[in-house]
């Protein structure tokens, strides 16, 4: 097809919709455009093609014979595209939300919710993916992805969903007493001192340690490849680790873990991104349920 061919689309929508209804006013109104809008496009095609296409009718206005047959190939073109496009929406409505994330933020603060999501609303079927790797949402299908850092994201929408700013942690009691000031320079020079397990996936935060004063090359450390071999390590008193607090507040409640030092703001956050425009029915219905969640975990708290 050559769309060189094919005069503007929304000329040929107005013509096909004041052809139907018999009226610019009318075909305006439904489109949500002017009555001089309407009008210039049925004279912009009438020009294309030399002939009128409308003619007045009392208060109305009746298509010429060209007019007609042209009313009636654009409906049944215009009919048709709806009909892909509801087909396109509804395989959309019937297929599982999917949603992407980190296998660590999976593990340790997304999974432990979702039973409850998944008694409320059992209609949902929901897939998470985990990857490291930076998902295109629009290429791999993706409905929602849950991002660290700071943000913005272009071409993306979305909210934060829970803090991230960086917490040391390691098991109660291992190393020795708490400082008082978690985010003091006491608290982040002694732990040049301390075993520490490094994530060596995770450049971003050894960057960070760095900066609060932590001599990173020069640790006393163990690298591992992942959180998931990392986290139980530290649990069990093998070294002291940086974690996004959202990981490992859940082991800080129940006694695994200790934090002893923490990063002051708030500049880091996990966020719960899509592509502009609407949700489907079932990733808006977990967009709104998880948001709901949150906000009741923060009242409880």
């Amino acid at each position: 097809m050559d769309w060189r061919d094919i005069p503007s689309l929304s000329a040929l929508r107005a013509f096909e919709a004041a052809a139907r209804l018999g009226s610019l006013s009318e075909a305006a109104r439904t489109l949500n455009v002017t009555h001089a809008a309407v009008a210039a496009h049925v004279r912009t095609l009438e020009a294309e093609f030399g002939q009128p296409l409308l003619t007045r009718a009392g208060r109305g206005m009746v298509p010429t014979q060209a007019g007609a047959e042209l009313a009636r190939d654009l409906g049944a073109g215009f009919a048709e595209i709806a009909a892909g496009v509801r087909a396109a929406r509804q395989g959309r409505e019937d297929r599982p939300v999917i949603l992407s994330t980190t296998p660590s933020f999976a593990e340790n603060w997304l999974m432990p919710c979702l039973a409850a999501f998944w008694t409320a609303h059992p209609d949902v079927p929901l897939s998470v993916q985990t990857s490291q790797d930076l998902v295109d949402l629009r290429r791999d299908g993706v409905d929602l992805v849950i991002r660290h850092g700071e943000g913005p994201w272009p071409g993306l929408e979305g909210t934060v969903l829970t803090e991230a700013k960086m917490v040391v942690v390691g098991k109660p009691g291992q190393f020795g007493p708490v400082p008082e000031k978690l985010c003091g320079r006491a608290a982040w020079d002694r732990l040049n001192t301390l075993p520490w397990l490094l994530n060596d996936a995770n450049q971003e935060y050894n960057d960070r340690l760095e900066s609060l004063g932590v001599d990173v090359e020069n640790l006393k450390a163990t690298e591992l490849e992942s959180n998931m071999l990392l986290l139980p390590v530290c649990r069990s008193g093998g070294g002291v680790s940086a974690q996004p607090y959202a990981l490992v507040e859940g082991d800080i409640a129940e006694g695994r873990l200790e934090v002893l030092a923490e990063e002051v703001g708030e500049r880091y956050a996990y966020h719960l991104l899509h592509l502009p425009g609407p949700l489907s029915r079932r990733a808006q219905t977990f967009v709104t349920w998880l948001k709901r969640d949150l906000q009741r975990g923060a009242k409880a708290g």
